[in-house]
Formats: C-alpha cells, structure tokens, sequence
C-alpha cells in the first residue's frame, strides 16, 4: 500500500466545516492525499462552480489541521501563478489537456503534476501534451473514455494502464469515479486497477453524499473506501 498513490476526497470543497471534516475522517484510514475542488469546470453553467478562492484556503486549512497533502485542480495560467506553490499535486483535467499554454506555464515550478486524459484523446496525444509541462513528476490519469454507450458516465480504458508503464517513465494512476459515473462501480475497478498494475488511484468519497453539491451518483462513503483499501492490502500480498 505504501507505494500505491492513494487519493481520495470529495467532488468539490463546499465549506470549511465539511473538508476539515473527511480530511481527519481520511487521515484516520491512513490517506495522505486530500482531493477537492475549488475551481469546478462544468457542462452545466448553472451547475455549482465552485468556492473559487475561498476554497483553496479551506482546503490549505485542512491541511493545517490534519498535515494531509492537498490536490486539486487549476484551471488557468493566472490560478497555477497565484496557487502552484501552496497546493501539494496540482491536477490538470481532462478538459484543459489539450490546453498547451497551461501546460507549458506547469512547467516552471517543480511540483508533481495529475494530466487526466481527455475523453476523446489517443494514447500519443495525451503522452505528447505531458511533454509540454516538461516535468519527471508527471503522473497521468485515466478517467475513462466516450464510446457510444450512455449506460455509464464513460467507459474506464484499463489497458492503458500497461500500455503507460510500456511505453512511458511517467507514473498512471485511475480515476473510477468519473469512469463510471456510478459508485456501485467504484469498487471492482479500482482492483482490477490495481491488478493492472496502477501506480494509484484517485476516487470520490464523501461522508454525506446524498447531500453533496455535485456528483453524488458517483462519490463513495468512508465506509466503502475502507473495504476498497482493505481489499487493496490483500490483492497486494499476491501480486
């Protein structure tokens, strides 16, 4: 377990109170690595955007609290100017991969890097968009892909997985929540990840879901995360 990159948190900080909260709540599972929005790119612009601002101090508060390490998404040249050197992992997603100028911005500061592959992007295409943030601590992240099947949120490509560690020095870590869409799912794709050789995962947990802002169809409670971590040590003693 020590070597696998385990994140976890919810979709989007929504107040002080709740990311302070699943931080001690994650810390206690033994989770380094809080994730959590500030910035929230959605389809929807009617949809929750976000804290913005207000977001990234709770989450540095939670880090205070706690010394969990933070991740969350940057979104533009101006945020990773203002944010890149408080914030622990800095996530790119899939949206903005393909967003070059970004990217290259990324690469002035020495900080480990999530690049999630964008839902239409070739295995090439989004290797070559890493190259831009020119950086070792690259981690790339497969979030699943659209195919012509709306039954899930998108369909998780786990031969990416080996295609990655063949053909790239770059760490892969899996995002199952927004492979799937559904949390019921979240479970056996993140061991049959891991079984694939995933270097870590990133997953949505919440500790009141069904009151969540967003994404609540796709988040996981402690509880679950727990099973998953537990099932995660035994598959790791085998493999």
């Amino acid at each position: 377990m020590n070597e696998l990159l385990i994140i976890a948190g919810p979709c989007a900080v929504e107040s002080k109170d709740q990311i302070i909260r699943i931080a001690k709540k994650l810390k206690k599972l033994g989770i380094n690595y809080l994730r959590g929005g500030a910035f929230k790119p959605r389809t929807n612009p009617d949809s929750f955007q976000g804290l913005g601002d207000e977001g990234i101090e709770y989450l540095l508060k939670a880090k205070r609290e706690t010394g969990i390490k933070i991740v969350t998404e940057l979104m533009t040249i101006e945020q990773v100017k203002k944010f890149a050197n408080v914030i622990d992992i800095i996530q790119i997603g899939s949206r903005n991969m393909y967003n070059y100028e970004l990217l290259k911005e990324l690469s002035k500061y020495d900080k480990p890097v999530i690049l999630k592959r964008a839902f239409s992007a070739t295995y090439n295409e989004w290797i070559n968009a890493s190259k831009y943030i020119n950086n070792c601590k690259v981690i790339l992240c497969e979030r699943g892909i659209r195919n012509f099947d709306n039954s899930t949120r998108n369909t998780l490509d786990i031969q990416s997985i080996p295609y990655i560690k063949n053909n790239t020095n770059n760490k892969i870590i899996i995002d199952p929540s927004h492979a799937s869409g559904l949390s019921y799912m979240i479970k056996p794709m993140s061991l049959a990840s891991i079984v694939a050789g995933a270097d870590g995962l990133i997953i949505e947990v919440h500790d009141k879901k069904d009151e969540a802002l967003c994404d609540k169809e796709q988040a996981i409670t402690i509880e679950e995360l727990e099973e998953i971590l537990n099932d995660i040590r035994r598959i790791k003693e085998v493999i």
